[in-house]
């Protein structure tokens, strides 16, 4: 039986070995999908992978465990676990069955998923972090919370500037893809990232600063009676992923908003979306992983600070309206 998982495996660590031990007792051969070098900075950031995808997969040969690293240049292994056909997929207890990229399709032919438990303690981004020293933005660089505050939300919107300029541009063309094909953009988001949801609708379907043909977007609702009905029948965490199933449709847009990037219910309108042929942009935190590795493309504002992140999401939506104003005011 042929046993499929997959990761960045940036830094092995004791916890990767301890999963990939179990994932193989579950059969007689274990492959081990990885993310091309590419693909690990879409989901982690900048400054990743620290190691190389030709050194991760030879550190992964190494490992008793393991029979075949296979390397995938997409945001999911989506296309390799369809080539694939595992008997068995695999992943950390960090995701839940109905969050694994894959499980559909393996159960849908008789095979086995399993969200295994995780070794508590270990974190390859954890050990970068003690390697490379507290790079955390100084919350005292100032003298009154006016001026912390200020100074901090500038500080992050140069970290931006510098560092997530290539995912914008990369975002705006899969939104504005969607667009110039007369699709829905969908967007959803907890909390203050509801706010923020309905904010980015506003400003795509409105005028902006010129005139123009305004896009088809739609802010899932998250008003009391929708909450209500939706949770009610079925369960808080299906709030944005039943609306999905309602409204879109193959070559849609959705835009999911959540600052930890691990909403359960962001996740699993994303995961609605992806199987309805939707492409997805994810908007999170420096720490939001398991959302960009949903996505097909994602902003990683560099804060894990909840209101410098969504501070940063309404400023970059706004750039992509200037984006798409500018597109069309050239013919595009």
């Amino acid at each position: 039986m042929i046993v499929f998982t997959n990761g960045c495996f940036d830094v092995i660590h004791p916890g990767h070995v301890d999963l990939l031990d179990r994932a193989r007792d579950l059969g007689s051969k274990l492959i081990v999908g990885i993310n091309s070098d590419r693909s690990v900075r879409s989901i982690k950031g900048p400054g990743r992978p620290i190691q190389d995808e030709q050194a991760r997969r030879s550190v992964l040969l190494g490992l008793r465990a393991v029979d075949e690293v296979l390397i995938f240049d997409e945001p999911t292994p989506a296309r390799l676990i369809e080539d694939l056909r595992p008997d068995v997929l695999v992943k950390g207890g960090d995701w839940r069955v109905s969050e694994i990229i894959g499980a559909d399709h393996v159960l849908g032919y008789g095979g086995q998923v399993h969200s295994l438990p995780i070794k508590e303690g270990f974190s390859s981004s954890s050990i970068i972090d003690k390697i490379k020293g507290s790079e955390a933005i100084d919350h005292n660089i100032g003298d009154s919370i006016t001026e912390n505050s200020i100074k901090e939300h500038i500080q992050v919107a140069h970290e931006v500037l510098r560092y997530c300029r290539q995912a914008i541009a990369e975002c705006f063309e899969l939104i504005y893809g969607a667009f110039h094909n007369n699709r829905k953009i969908l967007i959803c988001g907890n909390g203050g990232s509801a706010a923020d949801s309905q904010h980015i609708a506003a400003e795509f379907v409105g005028r902006y600063e010129t005139e123009r043909k305004a896009l088809n977007a739609i802010a899932l609702s998250t008003d009391t009676s929708a909450i209500t009905a939706i949770g009610n029948d079925y369960g808080f965490d299906r709030i944005f992923s039943r609306q999905v199933e309602a409204l879109a449709v193959p070559g849609d847009c959705l835009i999911a908003l959540s600052t930890s990037g691990m909403s359960p219910n962001v996740i699993l309108a994303a995961m609605e979306a992806r199987r309805r042929g939707c492409t997805v942009i994810g908007m999170t935190g420096k720490a939001g992983r398991k959302l960009a590795s949903l996505s097909d493309g994602c902003i990683l504002v560099p804060s894990n600070r909840t209101s410098r992140i969504q501070e940063a999401h309404i400023t970059i939506a706004h750039v992509w309206c200037e984006m798409i104003d500018n597109r069309i005011s050239h013919g595009g």
